[in-house]
């Protein structure tokens, strides 16, 4: 088993945050920040710049690193089908939209159903995955970075 390293991004934009609209069976409707698996050779910067491009159509700009988060899924089956999904260490980078026009995602992740703008003041009542980010999403907008948001073991794994 090996240790995947995540790049995800915070995006704002005129007082919204952009994320990607996702569906599972085990967690069902969510959101989560656009943004994955760091190839080898690749810096987190560049994962980040790579992952939201294929996700979400947007150029960013990486600004500041705000938080880091270690999840471990306990799901016997994930772990036996998704060994490289098991244990990920997400890198939470605060970026901005580096041009004003949108190309079409070219590789959304397999949960993914869409990608929406959400109002900063709106963000209490969606569900967020993975769940920490809940209750530091508007931390991170405030300025209280960066932080360690500490180790999860969760039954079910999530994009």
């Amino acid at each position: 088993m090996s240790i995947r390293s995540v790049a995800k991004a915070m995006i704002l934009n005129e007082s919204k945050v952009l994320l990607n609209k996702c569906y599972d069976e085990y967690n069902g409707a969510y959101y989560s920040l656009p943004g994955g698996g760091q190839n080898t050779y690749e810096t987190l910067h560049e994962a980040v710049i790579r992952e939201c491009l294929e996700e979400t159509g947007y150029h960013v700009s990486p600004k500041k690193f705000v938080a880091l988060f270690e999840e471990i899924c306990e799901d016997v089956e994930v772990r036996e089908i998704y060994p490289e999904y098991a244990h990920k260490i997400y890198h939470i980078f605060l970026c901005e939209l580096a041009r004003d026009t949108v190309e079409s995602p070219t590789e959304i992740d397999t949960m993914q159903v869409g990608i929406e703008w959400v109002p900063v003041e709106d963000l209490h009542k969606i569900h967020l995955l993975p769940n920490v980010l809940n209750e530091n999403i508007i931390k991170f907008i405030r300025d209280q970075i960066p932080m360690f948001l500490g180790s999860e073991h969760v039954q079910h794994g999530h994009g």
